[in-house]
């Protein structure tokens, strides 16, 4: 006698066919999901990563004379710290001085130190240079991050009443 539980003639007893593929096509969609968020995931991930860099500015290799700076250029200096100032400093080489500007990086003095012997890649504008990179003398190269920007002003300073 036949298994009756195999086909017994009625809709719930019986097997139900699938198309052809609808398995796989059932299990494509969660893979497809699975690997758009992963795409997302890791484009976003990379453009955060990207946003947090300091910008890349490729100055010139070879250290120019402080003298010979040109105005408003990506340039590399080479010397020794004359002075410090706060997040500034003096460097020094046989044909003058200039003003580097440091950013956060320099606040409280601590980046360098007096007769340190340092490159400087940045941008000379405005009279003084703004530090990108800072290269010691053992080769070490420091990425400095952009200076903030004006100081936030407290509501008292707006009080002007007589």
């Amino acid at each position: 006698m036949p298994d009756e539980d195999q086909d017994n003639g009625h809709p719930e007893g019986a097997a139900t066919p699938m198309p052809p593929g609808y398995r796989r096509r059932r299990l494509a969609i969660p893979v497809i999901a699975a690997a758009v968020a992963l795409l997302i995931g890791a484009g976003g991930g990379a453009s955060a990563v990207k946003m947090m860099r300091p910008t890349p500015e490729m100055a010139p290799l070879t250290p120019v004379a402080i003298s010979a700076m040109p105005a408003s250029s990506l340039i590399t200096i080479k010397g020794k710290v004359a002075e410090i100032y706060g997040n500034k400093f003096v460097l020094q080489d046989e044909s003058g001085k200039a003003l580097v500007e440091t950013g956060r990086a320099g606040e409280g003095g601590a980046l360098v130190t007096r007769d340190e012997a340092v490159t400087v890649q940045g941008r000379f504008d405005d009279g003084f240079v703004h530090a990108s990179y800072l290269v010691r003398q053992d080769g070490r190269t420091e990425a400095l991050p952009p200076p903030k920007g004006p100081p936030h002003r407290r509501f008292a300073d707006f009080d002007h009443r007589p």
